[in-house]
């Protein structure tokens, strides 16, 4: 398969192409780094990238900023990254993207543990992580040509523990590697519709 993988450079990025590069043509994407680049808060760079991409078989947003501040000092321009960023951007990559999607293809986009388990400081990540588990159920069903779309939601990963420690008391980790799995499986399988939760 031809896989478009944004996000490419991160954590989970380089995990997933770790992950299905033996077997796909992966094309890295990142917003400053990788083959190709895109800003996903962007839907004219989101067109631009897809009409360089060509046609493709799957694509995988391992992409996407929130805002993470008290909820006190949260205003709606606080809201607006996660909105316009990891909200709309995923959104807009299915949107635009099916055009240019071979029939089966699939999408998989990325959400959290915040929707479902949240934290101090984390009430944008969980608005955001929950409309598009939301999302992804509704259009599922209305997806043409036999294309499908899943998001993974994974924990706090092992690998950003030094950083958000202070933040995830009490949560296992999960190691990237683990977390890439749920992205073969959405990519892979044959499921729709659904949240892959990973730890």
């Amino acid at each position: 398969m031809k896989i478009l993988l944004i996000g490419a450079n991160g954590t989970i990025g380089s995990a997933i192409d770790n992950e299905l590069s033996p077997r796909h043509e992966i094309v890295r994407i990142g917003r400053h780094s990788g083959e190709l680049q895109v800003d996903i808060s962007d839907s004219a760079s989101i067109r631009a990238l897809f009409e360089k991409t060509g046609r493709f078989d799957a694509l995988v947003c391992a992409a996407g900023n929130v805002t993470f501040a008290p909820l006190a000092d949260m205003t709606a321009d606080s809201f607006a990254l996660g909105l316009k960023d990891k909200l709309m951007g995923q959104v807009n990559l299915l949107l635009i993207g099916r055009e240019y999607a071979n029939d089966g293809a699939s999408f998989t986009l990325t959400t959290g543990v915040l929707s479902h388990d949240p934290i101090k400081n984390g009430a944008s990540a969980a608005l955001v992580n929950g409309a598009l588990d939301s999302f992804v159920r509704a259009a599922a069903i209305e997806l043409p040509r036999g294309m499908r779309v899943n998001s993974v939601s994974p924990n706090v990963l092992l690998e950003a523990m030094d950083k958000y420690a202070p933040y995830f008391r009490g949560y296992k980790p999960v190691p990237a590697a683990d977390v890439a799995l749920a992205y073969a499986k959405s990519v892979e399988g044959l499921q729709t519709g659904q949240t892959f939760h990973v730890g």
